[in-house]
Formats: C-alpha cells, structure tokens, sequence
C-alpha cells in the first residue's frame, strides 16, 4: 500500500459486506464511514473527505453509478473505485463514465481490492482481469459512449430511480424535498423524454438500465 494510510469511505447495502470489507481495509486504511445507500454517500462524503470510496452499483434510493457521478462533480479530487456482482462490460464502461478509477467484482480475490486502492492512489486506474477484455471490446463497439450526454438531468435519475422501486409520490417527494406536483411533473416529463407510455414500462426502462 501507499506510504500515508488513505481515508476510504465504504458504500454497500449490505451491513454484513461492509464489515468484511472494513476488516480486510483497517490495516491498511482509514475506514472514515459506512453507508448502505447511494443519497447517505453522498450526504456524508463532503463532510468525511475520502481519499478513496468504494461503492456498489446496487444500492436503494440512489444507486451506485449515480451517486459516483454526483460525488465526482461536487469532489473531482475523490477515486472511485466499484465492487460489484456486475459482470457486464457496458455496465463497467458507465462506471468509468460516471467517474470510476477502478471496477472490480466481488467474486476477485481480495488482494485485488488493496491492489486497486493502491492503484487509484498512484494515479492509475484498475480493472479487474476478468473483465478488462470486455470493456475494451464494448469501447471500440461504441466508442462515443464516454461522451454521449446524458437525456435524463440528475434530479430525474434520482426520480426514476425511487419510483422504479414502488416508492409513492409522496414518499419520493419526502426524500428529494419537494412537493408531490413537483415529483409528478418529473415522472411525466421522464415518460415523454423516453417515450415510455406507463409506469410499468419506467419500471422496465430503470431495471435494464442498472437503475434498480
């Protein structure tokens, strides 16, 4: 590991995950905080100042890719590293969108999660051999991915997002802060922008997506 102990914030809707991974981190790192949700990240991150976060893609309320590429706009300074169940190299490509340094699969040895935050530390970025291949392949596919703009803002992520998991309005309006009218407007200006006609097919549109 780097000669200065990082401080690493670990996110991961998994409470028994997130105690393996502190125990194989604390003697080498500083575990500065746990979180179990994509929005609890990025509410703690700006007060714990990481050097390094280790996030899963599949968390509730906000879900790993799109708190990365949040945390990476509000603290460009921060290495993302994703340890994931997800083996998809266009997933992988959308974490290095999003801002990741590194992906690795928890299935990798362990010794690949300390080899990564090393790596990102030095600089460099790391990606897990079993599916470097995979993302070279899917970059020269479409190799504009990386700058493709996005259709949807980051507020109708995180709406799609909450509905898709069978949230009420009210219940969204309650975790983003805003009024139900105000929820609603986003669902519907979502379905149009999509094309998508009912909320079964949103549901569908945030599963395929990696959203839920």
């Amino acid at each position: 590991m780097v000669t200065q102990r990082p401080n690493v914030l670990l996110a991961d809707d998994h409470v028994m995950v997130l105690d393996a991974f502190q125990r194989l981190l604390e003697p080498y790192c500083n575990i500065v905080g746990k979180v179990t949700d994509g929005r609890a990240l990025l509410e703690l991150a700006p007060r714990l100042k990481p050097d390094v976060v280790v996030v899963d893609i599949g968390m509730p309320v906000l879900n790993g890719l799109e708190a990365a590429r949040q945390l990476k706009a509000a603290m460009p300074q921060v290495k993302l590293i994703v340890l994931t169940m997800n083996e998809d190299p266009d997933v992988a490509n959308e974490a290095i969108s999003a801002g990741a340094s590194a992906y690795l699969l928890k299935t990798s040895a362990a010794s690949e999660l300390l080899l990564a935050i090393e790596s990102v530390l030095r600089g460099k970025s790391y990606f897990t051999p079993q599916i470097a291949r995979g993302i070279e392949e899917a970059l020269i596919r479409d190799p504009w991915r990386k700058k493709r703009k996005k259709e949807l803002t980051p507020r109708q992520r995180e709406v799609l997002q909450l509905l898709a998991e069978g949230r009420t309005m009210k219940e969204v309006a309650d975790i983003l802060h805003m009024t139900p009218r105000t929820v609603a407007f986003h669902k519907y200006r979502i379905m149009d922008l999509l094309g998508l006609k009912s909320t079964a097919e949103l549901v569908q549109f945030a599963i395929k997506h990696h959203m839920v």
